[in-house]
Protein backbone atom coordinates (compact mmCIF):
# COMPACT_ATOMS: atom_id res chain seq x y z
CA UNK A 1 0.00 0.00 0.00
CA UNK A 2 2.97 1.91 -0.21
CA UNK A 3 2.06 3.33 -3.38
CA UNK A 4 -1.52 4.73 -2.29
CA UNK A 5 -1.79 7.97 -1.14
CA UNK A 6 -5.31 9.90 -0.33
CA UNK A 7 -4.79 13.39 -0.27
CA UNK A 8 -7.85 16.04 1.99
CA UNK A 9 -8.31 18.21 -0.48
CA UNK A 10 -9.18 21.95 1.71
CA UNK A 11 -13.12 22.26 1.17
CA UNK A 12 -13.32 19.23 -0.79
CA UNK A 13 -13.04 15.73 -1.52
CA UNK A 14 -10.47 12.86 -0.90
CA UNK A 15 -8.38 12.56 -3.63
CA UNK A 16 -6.84 8.86 -4.12
CA UNK A 17 -4.07 7.71 -6.12
CA UNK A 18 -2.34 4.32 -6.67
CA UNK A 19 -3.64 1.05 -6.84
CA UNK A 20 -6.77 0.66 -4.95
CA UNK A 21 -9.43 -1.49 -5.10
CA UNK A 22 -12.90 -0.18 -3.83
CA UNK A 23 -15.48 -1.96 -2.01
CA UNK A 24 -18.68 -1.18 -1.19
CA UNK A 25 -20.22 -2.92 2.63
CA UNK A 26 -21.47 -5.60 0.55
CA UNK A 27 -17.78 -6.61 -0.66
CA UNK A 28 -19.02 -5.97 -3.91
CA UNK A 29 -16.29 -3.65 -6.36
CA UNK A 30 -16.89 -0.29 -7.69
CA UNK A 31 -15.87 0.18 -11.22
CA UNK A 32 -12.98 2.38 -11.70
CA UNK A 33 -12.89 2.68 -15.02
CA UNK A 34 -9.05 1.75 -14.99
CA UNK A 35 -8.46 4.90 -13.18
CA UNK A 36 -5.77 5.27 -10.81
CA UNK A 37 -6.92 8.76 -9.14
CA UNK A 38 -10.27 9.85 -8.78
CA UNK A 39 -12.37 11.95 -5.73
CA UNK A 40 -14.37 10.69 -3.16
CA UNK A 41 -17.20 12.62 -2.00
CA UNK A 42 -16.61 14.56 1.51
CA UNK A 43 -19.72 16.59 2.01
CA UNK A 44 -22.46 14.18 0.90
CA UNK A 45 -24.03 16.26 -1.60
CA UNK A 46 -22.93 14.25 -5.10
CA UNK A 47 -25.30 12.96 -7.06
CA UNK A 48 -22.57 9.95 -8.03
CA UNK A 49 -21.30 9.33 -4.45
CA UNK A 50 -19.40 7.52 -3.75
CA UNK A 51 -17.50 9.61 -6.09
CA UNK A 52 -17.33 13.17 -6.11
CA UNK A 53 -19.41 15.52 -8.35
CA UNK A 54 -18.17 18.84 -7.86
CA UNK A 55 -21.33 19.75 -5.38
CA UNK A 56 -19.21 20.51 -2.47
CA UNK A 57 -18.95 24.01 -4.16
CA UNK A 58 -22.08 24.81 -4.17
CA UNK A 59 -23.63 23.09 -0.98
CA UNK A 60 -21.36 24.87 1.39
CA UNK A 61 -19.58 22.26 2.26
CA UNK A 62 -16.39 23.65 4.52
CA UNK A 63 -13.16 21.39 5.58
CA UNK A 64 -9.86 22.58 6.09
CA UNK A 65 -8.41 19.57 8.79
CA UNK A 66 -4.50 19.87 8.42
CA UNK A 67 -1.98 17.24 9.40
CA UNK A 68 -0.38 19.11 12.40
CA UNK A 69 -4.13 19.72 13.61
CA UNK A 70 -4.63 16.17 14.75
Amino acid sequence: MADVQIQMKENGPFLVSGPVELTDANGDTFDLGGKETFALCRCGASANRPFCDGKHRDCGFESAETASGA
